[in-house]
């Protein structure tokens, strides 16, 4: 009896594990490398120069695409837009809306907003990575880092991130923009 329940165990854990592999792809796309808000987020990675899996996966790192997400320190929505962000985005669309930063919450405006400042930042320093890195700490401290020899050699790009935090957040986001191209791009979606 033992040996019979030991060999249907057996069994089972082998489907289980064959229907895993065959499924894998779906899986991961399912779970780990999701694509929601896929209308805005393509209307506006196209919008502002980006390539929307790297928008998918700021939004995974930054919210894992909650619309609600409200970060230890007030960063709001899908891409985590701080309120000084929001101003200073605003300001620089010139958006005439009547839009405040309780809006953030809306995934449309959040992914419009989040989009045009990592371009903004992109167009600043020519750098995914560094770009990330303001995008995460603010540009304050990003050109602090760039002005200093032991993190950019070339006061352009950061050869080294000193905080913790910040590197650990671009590495997130790099791994997981590997993980969707990677993913997406090998299935043609």
């Amino acid at each position: 009896m033992l040996k019979k329940l030991g060999s249907f165990i057996l069994i089972v854990i082998v489907v289980c594990g064959v229907l895993a592999a065959v499924n894998a792809e779906a899986l991961c796309k399912k779970y780990i490398y999701p694509v929601r808000y896929e209308e805005y987020v393509e209307k506006y990675a196209a919008e502002n120069g980006l390539d929307k899996y790297f928008v998918y996966a700021m939004i995974k790192t930054e919210s894992n695409f909650n619309s609600t997400a409200v970060s230890d320190v007030g960063a709001r929505g899908l891409m985590q837009i701080m309120e000084d962000a929001f101003d200073w985005v605003k300001y620089r669309m010139n958006d005439e809306r009547d839009l405040k930063y309780g809006d953030m919450f809306d995934p449309e405006y959040n992914i419009e907003y989040g989009t045009y400042l990592i371009s903004l930042l992109y167009s600043e320093y020519s750098d995914e990575e560094t770009a990330l890195a303001a995008y995460f700490t603010g540009r304050g401290k990003v050109n602090e880092w760039l002005s200093d020899s032991d993190y950019s050699d070339d006061g352009v790009t950061l050869k080294e991130i000193p905080s913790a935090a910040t590197r650990h957040y671009v590495n997130k986001v790099m791994t997981a923009y590997r993980g969707y191209t990677n993913l997406y791009n090998k299935s043609g979606g």
